[in-house]
């Protein structure tokens, strides 16, 4: 591997596939490190990060998703450029959605977010997981082999999140097919709502579909999920307008989708590596949550998040110049051996066991983590039921010893790419 000093996160695609021992180098040299050749302040320690995220007030949101690529028309100087972020932020790419927006605004779209995702609506949602888990191993346990991720993991996580926000079962395959993921032949992206701008924006199909649904239950209310949402109001008592409440939907899905699908092929990659984890989990299956949170530590789903340093501050003890991209690194801070004892080691024994960062911390923690919890519990305990002696494909990811694997070539995500496995199907009962 390349000297931290030169190595650039964003395009060397050995971090790619494994960005531990990069992250174990940062971390090494100092838990808040300064990059000048990439122009961000790394932060791999895991108290570290957690300052930051705590603090809204002094590290803005704006880069979130584009860190030290958002262009601001003017140059941030001085020691407290906050007024110039507040006053060019709608510049910058996604500014309208809410993972990149700071309070107040953060705070009146996610309580409009919290609004859905009450327990009683997830009391009910994993109802309808429990049944959806079983009618997607349907499609193909009986097969013996599959590519894991397009044939469970990204069908199944789409409709958790559909249901959750109430679209109609009747809608459910024309879902499937607006995101790619239909058994029918030619069925990619044949929702009766497709356009060319769809090319540029992947979800403008979804938007459509929900912005339907909006309108339609603000002038016939029905008494179900999607009237909720259509009515769901601001905490001043204000209704949003609908493009409010379509983006809430759809981040739903963009969001939600990303952090179960891969969550749950980590999951799967580890059981097929280690016979004895299954059965262990097929003996007690209460043990199962505990699980899911180890796979979230050891393959966090986001590699790395984002800050922009409003006034010149201090993290740990390092300074932090205002106007620096601050980059968080989420799974460096879930392998911090001043947290976790022999981080590199799976281990649902764990003392501590949720504290990881996989869903974030302070104004910004995942919502939907309680979701992706209660998705990675039914269905790991549904595959394990109906899968005996799951293994990888040799075929695929090569023999024992010598296994490869292709992961997501982004720098903000971490997730396989594919995942082929093959199992010896349960008796019926």
């Amino acid at each position: 591997m390349s000297d931290w000093k030169t190595i650039d996160f964003f395009s060397d695609e050995a971090l790619v596939e494994d960005p531990y021992p990069y992250f174990d180098q940062l971390r090494a040299e100092c838990p808040v490190l300064p990059l000048e050749h990439l122009g961000v302040v790394a932060v791999s320690g895991y108290e570290e990060i957690c300052e930051v995220y705590r603090d809204a007030e002094t590290f803005s949101s704006c880069n979130s998703v584009v860190g030290p690529f958002a262009q601001f028309p003017v140059p941030l100087e001085g020691d407290d450029v906050g007024e110039l972020v507040d006053k060019y932020r709608g510049q910058l790419p996604m500014h309208e959605h809410m993972v990149t927006m700071d309070p107040p605004d953060h705070t009146r779209e996610r309580a409009l977010l919290m609004r859905l995702i009450t327990p009683k609506r997830l009391k009910e949602n994993e109802e309808f997981i429990w049944r959806l888990a079983d009618k997607q191993l349907d499609e193909f346990v009986a097969d013996g082999a599959c590519e894991f991720i397009r044939a469970f993991t990204q069908p199944y996580a789409m409709l958790v999140v559909a249901d959750l926000l109430g679209v109609p079962e009747e809608d459910h395959n024309a879902f499937r097919e607006g995101f790619g993921l239909s058994t029918a032949p030619g069925a990619v992206g044949e929702t009766d709502q497709y356009s060319e701008a769809d090319d540029l924006n992947l979800l403008g199909w979804a938007d459509r579909w929900f912005a339907n649904y909006i309108e339609d239950r603000r002038a016939n209310p029905r008494g179900d999920v999607l009237t909720e949402l259509a009515q769901a109001t601001y905490p001043d008592g204000s209704l949003p307008d609908v493009t409010a409440v379509v983006r809430t939907a759809t981040f739903l899905f963009a969001a939600g989708q990303e952090t179960s699908a891969r969550m749950l092929a980590a999951a799967l990659k580890y059981l097929a590596e280690n016979p004895a984890v299954q059965d262990e989990l097929r003996a007690h299956t209460e043990r199962i949550p505990e699980f899911i949170e180890e796979t979230l530590r050891v393959e966090s789903p986001v590699k790395a998040d984002f800050r922009l340093a409003r006034r010149t501050t201090t993290i740990g003890s390092v300074e932090v110049k205002a106007g620096t991209p601050v980059m968080m690194l989420n799974g460096a801070a879930n392998r911090d051996p001043r947290q976790f004892d022999h981080p590199s080691q799976f281990d649902i024994d764990r003392a501590g066991i949720r504290t990881h960062i996989a869903f974030g911390r302070g104004n910004h923690s995942c919502p939907g983590g309680p979701l992706a919890r209660a998705e990675g519990k039914v269905a790991i305990e549904r595959i394990l039921a109906r899968m005996h002696d799951i293994r990888l494909s040799d075929e695929h990811h090569g023999p024992p010893g010598s296994r490869r694997f292709r992961y997501e070539p982004t720098w903000v995500l971490r997730g396989l790419s594919s995942l082929h496995i093959e199992w010896t199907p349960a008796p019926a009962r």
